[in-house]
């Protein structure tokens, strides 16, 4: 299991930065990589997703898929606007007409499919809402990030290392020093110990960027705070991603990656690090 895990952490981390290096080369300014790699990652996690739901209250796969894959794509509109004349509007802005419209969907299909069996209708327009905001608006983000500065391959980066970083740390810690349970119900294998030496290893990620590049202009110190502020988000978005899986009474949202789960598994730390992230850098 931990010899799996380090194997495929490491070509998902190889991925990665290929992925953040190809785009300056081949690209700048389009990112073409990272906007495969969302949409593609949006839509097998958003499957995992949908799945997790129970049958009766179970989001339309379609409208979830098409809802997810139109945010992750907003973050591209003011390039397309500039290039072809579209009307010009903020990335907020469109982000709220496909929330807008991804609502008044979900209400005209439970409208048509209503049978008059009370109980279905608005859990599944809450579980559509919650997909789309989950994998669709946090992951926005990332392309946000990205389109921040000359920087934003290296706080991209990151964003991505610092939390999957505490993961890792985590984990080891946990597994060969964990004593005290975090929060059983939620997540029975995470302990106290772990808690705090995943902690440290983001910090420990967080403070290398700062060494190595100019991310961050208020140096080590400021990285200390990034590395313990984004680590937290990340840990937060774990459990987050426990409680959806807890309330479906399912341990894992897949089996599509040895060593780490599903494609849900694989995100749900950074899905909370972005914002987060995004606001640090964006107040610079």
């Amino acid at each position: 299991m931990i010899r799996t895990r380090l194997v495929v952490g490491t070509i998902l981390a190889a991925a990665a930065a290929g992925m953040l290096i190809g785009d300056d080369h081949i690209a700048p300014g389009w990112y073409p990589f990272l906007f495969t790699c969302l949409i593609a990652m949006g839509v097998l996690a958003g499957r995992e997703l949908v799945h997790l739901f129970p049958e009766s209250v179970r989001p339309p796969e379609p409208l979830v898929l098409t809802g997810i894959v139109l945010c992750l794509t907003a973050s591209w509109y003011p390039r397309l606007s500039e290039a072809y004349g579209l009307p010009v509007i903020t990335v907020p802005g469109v982000l709220v007409g496909i929330f807008t419209a991804v609502l008044l969907a979900a209400l005209l299909i439970e409208m048509r499919n209503f049978t008059g069996e009370p109980g279905q209708a608005l859990p599944r327009i809450g579980a559509t809402l919650l997909a789309v905001a989950y994998l669709g608006l946090l992951a926005s983000y990332f392309a946000q990030i990205r389109f921040l500065s000359h920087n934003s391959a290296l706080q991209l980066a990151a964003v991505i290392f610092v939390p999957k970083g505490n993961d890792i740390a985590a984990f080891f810690t946990g597994t060969f020093l964990g004593r005290h349970k975090m929060m059983p119900l939620l997540s029975p294998k995470k302990t106290w110990e772990g808690f705090v030496g995943g902690m440290l290893g983001g910090v420990a990620i967080a403070v290398g960027f700062a060494l190595a590049t100019s991310i961050f202009p208020g140096g080590v110190r400021e990285a200390v705070g990034f590395g313990l502020v984004v680590g937290l988000a990340g840990v937060l978005g774990d459990l987050a991603e426990s409680l959806i899986k807890r309330d479906c009474k399912t341990k894992d949202a897949s089996r599509s990656i040895p060593g780490f789960g599903g494609f849900l598994d694989v995100v749900d730390s950074v899905l909370f690090a972005a914002p987060v992230a995004y606001l640090w850098f964006a107040w610079h």
